[in-house]
């Protein structure tokens, strides 16, 4: 673990993960089992998150308890597989912003084409946590966190699932002020752009598309 890189390395998680690589794991299970793993993620993302304390009244006596403070956080998916992770992390926290960013990788340039981006205001006063299962060459996080920087956001984490080490670099190299949490570091990227031994393709096993 980096200053600018967090590896959760829990036995649920690395377990949940070992099952969602499997080239066998249905479409459903790989769809629940992302939700799952996003709840587990989300407690190591927003670990450090500012608290202070509010009275309450136990059925005991009054207390002075702990909660998070400041504005609510914002969360933005990166279109499409963000949304895997986005739902489990509003499980947690409901009354989130939520923005998005639709970005696609050109198959032969393996740079991003945006066509989407719509998010909240007020993003200088929050924490904003950007999501996308794969962090594979970077190009389209590295895009997506200027889009959210543009919009005003100052403090700013990524949540992914897996990442490699080009993306990882790319995204210290692009943006070093935003840490980055993931279930694993694989291998490498292979010539088309994908994550060795990764999963594959986290949207198409997540909505059955291929």
């Amino acid at each position: 673990m980096t200053e600018h890189l967090t590896i959760v390395d829990h036995p649920l998680v690395q377990h949940k993960l070992s099952i969602m690589r499997d080239k066998d794991t249905s479409t459903k299970s790989f769809r629940q089992l992302l939700r799952e793993i996003s709840h587990l993620l989300a407690y190591e993302v927003t670990r450090s998150l500012p608290m202070t304390t509010r009275t309450v009244e136990t059925p005991l006596e009054p207390m002075q308890a702990p909660t998070i403070d400041g504005k609510k956080l914002a969360l933005v998916s990166i279109l499409r597989a963000g949304n895997g992770l986005l739902d489990g992390i509003l499980d947690l926290i409901p009354n989130a912003r939520v923005g998005f960013v639709g970005l696609y990788r050109d198959e032969e340039t393996l740079q991003p084409v945006q066509y989407y981006n719509k998010l909240p205001s007020g993003l200088e006063d929050r924490l904003v946590i950007a999501v996308d299962p794969m962090l594979a060459t970077g190009n389209s996080s590295a895009a997506a966190i200027d889009l959210i920087k543009q919009a005003g956001a100052t403090n700013i984490r990524f949540l992914c699932l897996l990442a490699a080490p080009e993306g990882v670099a790319r995204m210290k190299e692009a943006h070093p002020d935003v840490p980055i949490v993931t279930a694993a570091v694989d291998s490498h990227l292979n010539a088309s752009g994908y994550i060795v031994p990764g999963l594959g393709d986290a949207g198409d096993r997540m909505f059955g598309t291929k």
